[in-house]
């Protein structure tokens, strides 16, 4: 049998649903979802998604429980976000914070994010982040993680020139594995000078539910950028 090749398109890994859905939960999901959802047939210009005028757009992969995407719209209202989660429990979450606050600069998809990539318009997106995606340890596994030479040439096309793709990682591993592929990638580059340009994460960063379980478990994280060229 032929091996998968690591990160291929339209390949999804991991849970859709963990524990049970609140009635509240199920009701954003019925409700909210569809509102904020990234539709099947794009605009012509990302940032007619958005009901306020936009200055740029905004991709993360993979939110979780949406803190960092959620702190990122309201620290940005003339910057629209598109958050790409499947799984159905961080989705929720989200959707019940971001409709109390009444974000507007902000929309959703549970798709995968491979298949997203895929029909976003060439050079639309400002920046991109990838934030303590799941890091499949097994060496078996490791096709499965996103970083990818393939992924990334997807993430090349649809980002502008001198945009920044955002990763954060508390798996060594990870990290290493992602610096190899930018650096063999003609389409970034990493900036980096110093070490505290990726032991300290970006200001105004709000922290992960996922980043405070690696520091309890003793393991320092890693935040790199690197830069469209």
């Amino acid at each position: 049998m032929t091996e998968e090749p690591e990160g291929s398109a339209g390949s999804f890994f991991g849970r859709r649903k963990g524990k049970a859905l609140r009635p509240g939960q199920e009701r954003v999901l019925r409700e909210v979802f569809p509102r904020l959802q990234v539709p099947a047939v794009l605009p012509g210009a990302l940032a007619d998604l958005f009901p306020d005028p936009v200055e740029s757009v905004h991709l993360e992969i993979g939110f979780g429980g949406g803190e960092h995407l959620l702190a990122a719209a309201r620290a940005a209202p003339r910057t629209g976000f598109i958050g790409c989660e499947p799984f159905v429990n961080g989705m929720a979450k989200l959707l019940a914070i971001a409709e109390a606050e009444g974000l507007r600069n902000l929309r959703v998809t549970d798709e995968d994010a491979a298949a997203l990539l895929a029909r976003l318009p060439a050079g639309s997106l400002g920046r991109a982040s990838l934030l303590f995606p799941d890091p499949w340890p097994k060496r078996r596994q490791r096709k499965r993680r996103f970083v990818s030479d393939a992924n990334l040439a997807a993430l090349a096309r649809v980002l502008q020139p001198g945009a920044a793709f955002r990763f954060a990682t508390d798996i060594d591993d990870y990290a290493g594995w992602t610096l190899a592929r930018i650096l063999r990638s003609a389409a970034f580059r990493w900036p980096a000078e110093r070490a505290s340009d990726w032991q300290e994460p970006w200001p105004g960063w709000p922290g992960t539910r996922y980043e405070a379980k690696a520091k309890r478990e003793g393991r320092p994280s890693s935040y790199l950028t690197f830069v469209r060229v």
